[in-house]
């Protein structure tokens, strides 16, 4: 799904852009977070929830999957899908490959209120962008990406992860 963030962005750039400012790891960005956060919740969403609810729309993808891909442990990811479950903005079916597993299907209730904070994230990412001298937005972007969708593009294994805090 793609989400316009600035006009001449494409969309692997405007994905980017998410994973670097925050929303596509589950609102852990720079300093983005909590300006992300407060905006969300004007529309009843969290960057987790925004986060989980936009990876399982993008195919048939179980917890696990989505926590792998967000960066969620999976006790939050638990309490996350509980949540949105509770709220009618998902559901989980089972897995058609593995019968322990649930795929996470977003609702259309789920639908509505992504179209609502998606509004906000690009709202929210034009305005930390217009910091910016206009020159230097477009190279900023694209030296994000380049980080985004490279160096910085897998989660780094490490004896004690850092804590975080849920923002559900």
């Amino acid at each position: 799904m793609s989400i316009t963030i600035i006009s001449y962005m494409e969309q692997s750039t405007e994905n980017a852009v998410q994973r670097a400012l925050g929303e596509s790891r589950a609102g852990t960005g720079m300093g983005v977070r909590p300006e992300m956060t407060a905006n969300l919740a004007e529309v009843g969403a969290t960057p987790r929830a925004h986060c989980v609810l936009h990876r399982a729309l993008e195919g048939e993808f179980t917890q696990s999957q989505i926590a792998d891909s967000v960066g969620l442990d999976k006790t939050t990811m638990v309490v996350i899908t509980d949540k949105l479950e509770k709220e009618g903005l998902a559901v989980r079916t089972p897995s058609p490959v593995d019968r322990r597993a649930r795929i996470i299907a977003v609702t259309d209730k789920g639908r509505a209120l992504l179209a609502r904070s998606d509004e906000v994230v690009s709202t929210t990412h034009e305005s930390v962008l217009s910091a910016l001298p206009e020159g230097l937005r477009e190279p900023f972007v694209e030296a994000l990406t380049l980080l985004v969708e490279g160096r910085l593009a897998k989660f780094v294994e490490c004896e004690q992860p850092p804590r975080r805090r849920s923002a559900s």
